[in-house]
C-alpha cells in the first residue's frame, strides 16, 4: 500500500508541475521567480520523496516478495523505466528548473529574454510532459499487466 502513496506523490506531482508549467502565467516580473519556485518546491517535496520512495519500495518488494525483478515482463518494464525516469529528472530536468529559478531570481523580467531560461522553459515543457506520460503508461501496465510471465 505505501508503494501506491508514494507512486501517486510521484503522478499528482508530475501532473502539479507541469499544470504550472503550462498553465500559470505571470502577471508580474516577480511572479516569473515565484512561479518556477513553485515548481522547484513541488519537484523537491512531492515529486522526489514520492519517485525514491517509489522505487525503494519497489526494490523490498522485488527482493523480499515473489515478483521478483525479471519474473514478469511487466515488472521488468516498470523498473527499467522507473530507474531511467529518476536518472533523467536527477540529471536534465531538476538541473533545468534549478537553473530557471536561479535565472528567475536574478533576472526577475530579464529573464524572459536569457537564452538559458527560454531553452530550460523549453526543455521542462517537452520532457516534463513525456515523463508524466510515462508515469502514466507505468500506472495503466501497473493495472493490466500485460505481457506473459518470463519463463523459469
Amino acid at each position: 500500500m505505501i508503494h501506491i502513496f508514494l507512486f501517486v506523490l510521484w503522478v499528482g506531482g508530475g501532473l502539479g508541475l507541469v499544470a504550472v508549467m503550462f498553465l500559470a502565467v505571470p502577471a508580474h516580473p516577480d511572479d516569473i521567480y515565484m512561479k518556477f519556485r513553485a515548481m522547484q518546491v513541488i519537484d523537491d517535496f512531492i515529486i522526489i520523496p514520492g519517485a525514491m520512495g517509489s522505487f525503494f519500495a519497489g526494490l523490498v518488494y522485488g527482493i523480499w516478495t515473489g515478483w521478483g525483478f525479471f519474473k514478469h515482463n511487466w515488472v521488468t518494464v516498470k523498473w527499467v523505466m522507473t530507474t531511467a525516469q529518476i536518472l533523467f529528472g536527477t540529471f536534465a530536468l531538476g538541473p533545468w528548473l534549478n537553473q530557471n529559478v536561479d535565472i528567475a531570481h536574478e533576472l526577475r523580467g530579464a529573464a524572459l529574454v536569457n537564452p538559458d531560461f527560454i531553452n530550460n522553459v523549453s526543455q521542462i515543457q517537452i520532457w516534463g510532459t513525456v515523463q508524466v506520460l510515462l508515469l502514466i503508461f507505468m500506472v495503466i501496465i501497473s493495472v493490466i499487466k500485460p505481457w506473459r510471465k518470463i519463463r523459469e
